[in-house]
C-alpha cells in the first residue's frame, strides 16, 4: 500500500510538473504574440514608405528655397542667408578699408549674393536629382530623430557632389553679375600694397559653398514645419508617415 502511495504521489507530481510548464510555454506563448501585435499595431508604415516621405520632404523644401532665394534681395537682404565677405579674407577687407575703398568692397558684397540669386534658380533639379537616387539607409529612425535629420542626412551624404554639380553655374552667374570683376579689382589693388603676401582667394568655391548652405538653411526649416504642422503635409505620403509619427 506505501508502495502504490509513492507511485501515486510520483505520478501526480509529475503530472503537475508538466502541466506548470504547459501553463508556462502557453502563458509565454501568449505574451509573445501580444507584443508582436502590440509592436505591429506601433508600427504606422514600412521602411520604404518613411524614405519616400523624407525624399519628398526634402524635394518640397528645395522648391521652396529656389522660389524664396531666386528672386531679388532673397540672399542679400535674408540675414540668415546673406553671403558676406569671405571672412577668410579679414585682412583683406580691413585694409582696403582703411585705404577708403567701402564702396568696393560694399560691391563685391552685393555682386556675389546677386550671383547667388541667379544661380539658385538652376539648383532645384541637381538637388532633386541628389535626393531621388540617395539611398537612405534607417529612414524610419529619421523620421522619428531630430526635426531636421533629413536635412542633415542629405547634406551628411551628397554635401561633396552638390557643390562639384553646382559651382560650374555659380561661376556663370559671377561673370554675369559682375562679381568677378569687382573681385579680381580688389585682390588686384590688395597685392600692390608694399610687403603683403600675394594672395588669389577662390571666389568660385566660397560662393558655392554659401549657396548651398542657405538653400540647405531654408530646406531645414521646411522640414521642421511639414514635421509640426499638419497643413504642411500635401500629399498622402506626408500625412501617413509625420501625421502617425
Amino acid at each position: 500500500m506505501k508502495y502504490l502511495l509513492i507511485i501515486y504521489l510520483s505520478l501526480h507530481s509529475y503530472a503537475f510538473s508538466q502541466n506548470w510548464k504547459d501553463l508556462k510555454k502557453a502563458a509565454a506563448g501568449k505574451i509573445n504574440a501580444e507584443v508582436k501585435s502590440a509592436s505591429k499595431k506601433g508600427k504606422h508604415f514600412t521602411e520604404n514608405e518613411a524614405a519616400d516621405a523624407l525624399k519628398e520632404t526634402l524635394t518640397q523644401g528645395v522648391e521652396k528655397g529656389v522660389d524664396v532665394l531666386s528672386v531679388k534681395d532673397g540672399f542679400f537682404k535674408n540675414q540668415s542667408v546673406k553671403i558676406p565677405f569671405p571672412p577668410e579674407e579679414k585682412t583683406i577687407f580691413d585694409k582696403l578699408k582703411k585705404m577708403g575703398l567701402q564702396k568696393e568692397l560694399n560691391k563685391v558684397v552685393l555682386s556675389i549674393n546677386r550671383a547667388a540669386e541667379d544661380a539658385i534658380t538652376s539648383a532645384s533639379p541637381i538637388f532633386i536629382d541628389a535626393i531621388k537616387n540617395m539611398t537612405i539607409n534607417d529612414a524610419i529612425n529619421i523620421v522619428k530623430g531630430s526635426e531636421t535629420a533629413g536635412t542633415d542626412y542629405l547634406y551628411d551624404n551628397t554635401n561633396v557632389e552638390l557643390v562639384e554639380a553646382f559651382k560650374p553655374s555659380i561661376k556663370s552667374s559671377l561673370n554675369k553679375v559682375d562679381a568677378t570683376k569687382h573681385w579680381k579689382s580688389i585682390i588686384k589693388t590688395y597685392n600692390k600694397i608694399p610687403f603683403v603676401k600675394k594672395i588669389n582667394p577662390d571666389l568660385e568655391l566660397y560662393v558655392t559653398q554659401k549657396t548651398i548652405e542657405g538653400l540647405f538653411h531654408i530646406l531645414s526649416e521646411e522640414e521642421k514645419e511639414i514635421r509640426k504642422n499638419p497643413r504642411k503635409r500635401t500629399t498622402n505620403i506626408l500625412k501617413k508617415v509625420f501625421g502617425n509619427n
